[in-house]
């Protein structure tokens, strides 16, 4: 295969982006041609945010038959799996650790294939994985990693000598409920009262909430959530990634894959949520509010998102990372994995003893949380992979 990197989506045509989508993609909206052209269009990512596209395309006759989504980083924000002790490190040692390579969709942890494919082919894989390695190797990149893969990947990962990482997200399954209540039918009483109080409390905050999609979506509402959005970056001392742009053409090719949950009072937006619709998941990514109302975030990022999953037979929902108060709320633990890669021998070892040690730390935590499950005794099941 010939190997042709790129540095902006604009120089792969959409047809042959989509057509390796759709492969084993094509539910995903965070892997679509428009997101990532969304992403560049709006300076989301770019040389001046640290995200620098780095899509390494493989060609046979002059066809795109398989992408690695990638970026060249200069820091290591917005990743949500975090190598910060392993940056001090590397450079403690005296040598660069940025650029790194992070094969991912920028700011999004969300679990997804991460290399797209015409056609299903294991040694056409190992050969893209394996002239990736030897990119990083001579254009004196520190490393690689693949980031909220698969974990159908794992295997592919192992086979081509890239450590796995484990980490744990919670997402709500859908067992085919019929309501919100059939839901509720599953958890305890405590549980399903707590959740009932929780909701009547959001409901009672002088307004009403709206889900909108699609048409729907109008200039007003995107700028309105584009403020919470700020809000929540100033008050958890965080970077607000994405552009005011990137909000507002979210209702030009993307409508159709956005669920906005506003809350609005005297004819004000006060709150929301912003989600995102696959073919069979609903991916909750960001919330924000200018005022504090009781339990209002449970209710437009969970339990909102939960009646639009049972509404459209969606099969889960994914409230984005961390988070582990959302047990009480349905979510159940799940685990995320990612893969790395050093041509440095010994660093790759040190890494490699350092996850097998916090590889016990994740397999504890996850049987742990077990034991504070919400379900009935029969509804109780062990750690999901995604």
């Amino acid at each position: 295969m010939e190997t042709v990197i790129c540095k902006t989506i604009k120089s792969i045509p959409k047809d042959q982006w989509e057509a390796c989508r759709s492969c084993k993609a094509g539910g995903d909206p965070f892997l679509s041609y428009d997101f990532f052209l969304l992403l560049e269009s709006s300076n989301s990512v770019g040389p001046n945010t640290g995200w620098i596209p780095f899509y390494i395309t493989f060609k046979e006759q002059n066809i795109i038959v398989g992408i690695i989504v990638s970026f060249l980083k200069t820091h290591s924000q917005g990743e949500y799996v975090f190598d910060h002790s392993w940056a001090d490190a590397y450079q403690r040692s005296g040598a660069n650790y940025y650029p790194k390579l992070q094969v991912a969709v920028p700011f999004t942890p969300v679990s997804g294939e991460r290399i797209l494919v015409r056609t299903e082919n294991e040694s056409q894989l190992d050969e893209m994985i394996s002239s990736t390695k030897k990119l990083v190797k001579e254009n004196n990149i520190s490393s690689l990693h693949v980031t909220f893969c698969n974990d159908s990947f794992v295997g592919v990962a192992e086979k081509n000598n890239l450590l796995v990482r484990e980490g744990i997200q919670y997402h709500w399954f859908n067992r085919n409920y019929k309501s919100f209540d059939d839901f509720l039918g599953s958890l305890t009483y405590r549980k399903r009262k707590n959740i009932i109080k929780e909701r009547k409390q959001a409901r009672n905050f002088g307004g009403q909430i709206k889900s909108l999609t699609g048409n729907q979506l109008t200039d007003f509402e995107l700028e309105a959530f584009w403020h919470f959005y700020q809000n929540t970056g100033q008050r958890k001392w965080g970077y607000p990634y994405l552009t005011k742009d990137f909000f507002m053409c979210l209702n030009k090719n993307l409508r159709d894959s956005v669920l906005l949950v506003l809350a609005e009072k005297n004819g004000q937006y006060v709150a929301g949520a912003l989600n995102f619709i696959g073919s069979d998941c609903l991916y909750g990514r960001y919330w924000g509010c200018n005022q504090f109302f009781p339990a209002m975030h449970f209710e437009l990022c969970y339990y909102k998102a939960i009646d639009f999953a049972i509404e459209r037979g969606l099969k889960r929902v994914e409230a984005g990372a961390q988070g582990d108060h959302k047990i009480a709320r349905g979510y159940e633990a799940s685990k995320t994995y990612s893969g790395h890669w050093f041509p440095h021998e010994g660093f790759m070892n040190a890494v490699d003893n350092f996850l097998k040690e916090e590889k016990k730390i994740v397999t504890y935590s996850s049987e742990q949380i077990q034991f504070i499950s919400p379900f009935k005794k029969g509804e109780k099941l062990s750690v999901k992979k995604i």
